[in-house]
């Protein structure tokens, strides 16, 4: 299906530096009511294997345009260099959404370190 920064057919785990944004991402991109059993995770990735893209380093148009950020993301995940990288969100570019590569060499590395479940509050959207 493929996503902001990866085209169909290269595998990429979204998430998010916040709750907030998570909450964010959630009423952006998920179509019709919003679901009863999500739960919250919360990450850790090995720090020496996380790298970032300023926002200012992108066209200014970047957010228009999915092609820029599907070929960054692609091209990050051709390289393999570390396991996530962090990007600005589209919906909130002052946050950050870390994109993590499934298939990188370090991926048994990831570390979960808390879950619970996610209620949205109904008010955002009718619920089921």
């Amino acid at each position: 299906m493929g996503g902001r920064w990866n085209s169909p057919g290269h595998p990429l785990i979204y998430t998010s530096d916040s709750l907030a944004l998570c909450l964010a991402e959630c009423l952006v991109h998920v179509p019709g009511r919003l679901p009863a059993d999500y739960v919250a995770f919360t990450i850790a990735l090995p720090e020496d294997s996380v790298e970032s893209i300023d926002v200012q380093s992108l066209e200014a148009d970047w957010r228009r345009d999915l092609g820029l950020t599907r070929a960054i993301g692609d091209g990050w995940l051709a390289a393999g260099r570390t396991l996530a990288l962090v990007v600005p969100s589209a919906v909130l570019p002052d946050s950050s959404n870390i994109l993590v590569n499934p298939l990188h060499p370090r991926s048994a590395e990831i570390q979960l370190v808390a879950q619970q479940p996610f209620q949205f509050d109904p008010r955002l959207r009718p619920l089921p």
